[in-house]
């Protein structure tokens, strides 16, 4: 397929290997996910929170970054930033069926509490919104350390609501930290739309209360959330401060394997709602762009499918922690 004008991702300067790494990382994120659903379903593992409808917002934010001295403090549903900072298929299934060799918490922690040292990911707690400061607290650290890194820290709409996030955009600012807030509005705060929780247009318009760029993006489109991602870093680096970005998603699931959303959602919203999904609108734009065409595609899909198939057999026969490892790690030894 033959390339008539210059491409979206080349503009930004993206090579082709970059762009197909992003659309398998979507891919990989979906497919994962959808498997745990059935897993959930069929009583093998106790909780799914998804991220169906954010991968593209995710992925595009995670490319943007530096895997090698950035750092992650990621939200529940963040599976597809994790995935470009290094967790494989088998982490997560070890994380959901809470085994020993779970890399996230040895077991420990809820499906999608994401957390390695080695990943450079800030370990998740269950209350919203505290990996927040958390954030601003690493990137202080930093500072005064003099490295250079930038902190990422994801959330929902209604985490924008909670003092963690008013308190953290404060100091950050105030500090001209290197600190990204990547607000991932998908309208519903589990069962409360967006008009119920916040005035303003959108959660971006915030940030003119802290003295910092606020940027609403489309969260369907992994190029225009990279674009205005790289800006950020770019600014973080500088010395600039912090940016907030907001990236309007669609969530394409309940809110967790908990959650029946046909309680609250209008009927029909999620079938037009999946007219817009970001995995298959990104898959027209490369083969429109003459970077993926169908045997590739069947290539990456086919991969895919081992990985998810192995991870979940692998993890499914691995034990589970040792019942006198329970204090393991909560106190001193």
């Amino acid at each position: 397929m033959g390339k008539s004008t210059v491409n979206k991702h080349e503009t930004l300067g993206l090579s082709e290997r970059q762009v197909l790494g992003m659309y398998r990382d979507m891919l990989l994120a979906r497919k994962i996910d959808e498997r745990m659903w059935l897993l959930n379903r069929a009583g093998k593992i106790p909780f799914v929170i998804s991220c169906q409808g954010h991968e593209a917002a995710q992925v595009g934010a995670a490319y943007a970054l530096d895997k090698n001295k950035d750092f992650l403090c990621p939200y529940y549903r963040d599976m597809g930033v994790v995935i470009p900072f290094g967790m494989s298929a088998r982490d997560l299934m070890m994380n959901a069926f809470a085994r020993a060799e779970d890399p996230n918490s040895g077991g420990r922690q809820m499906p999608g509490h994401f957390g390695s040292k080695k990943y450079r990911i800030l370990t998740g707690s269950s209350p919203v919104t505290t990996q927040v400061p958390h954030a601003v607290g690493i990137a202080l650290a930093g500072r005064m350390e003099g490295k250079d890194l930038v902190v990422f820290t994801s959330f929902g709409e209604g985490s924008s609501n909670q003092g963690d996030f008013h308190e953290a955009a404060n100091f950050a600012s105030v500090y001209k930290l290197p600190v990204i807030f990547f607000c991932e509005n998908n309208k519903y705060a589990i069962s409360v739309p967006y008009s119920k929780q916040v005035a303003v247009k959108s959660v971006a318009d915030r940030a003119a209360a802290y003295g910092i760029p606020g940027i609403s993006v489309d969260g369907g489109d992994p190029l225009e959330v990279y674009k205005a991602m790289r800006e950020a870093v770019e600014r973080a680096r500088r010395g600039e401060g912090p940016t907030l970005i907001e990236a309007r998603c669609f969530r394409f699931t309940p809110h967790s394997s908990d959650d029946d959303d046909r309680l609250y959602r209008p009927k029909g919203e999620v079938e037009e709602d999946k007219k817009k999904d970001p995995i298959l609108l990104f898959g027209h734009y490369l083969k429109e762009a003459g970077v993926l065409d169908e045997l590739a595609d069947k290539e990456i899909r086919d991969w895919i499918a081992k990985e998810v198939d192995e991870a979940m057999v692998y993890a499914e026969n691995a034990p589970s922690a040792a019942p006198e490892d329970l204090l393991k790690h909560v106190y001193a030894e």
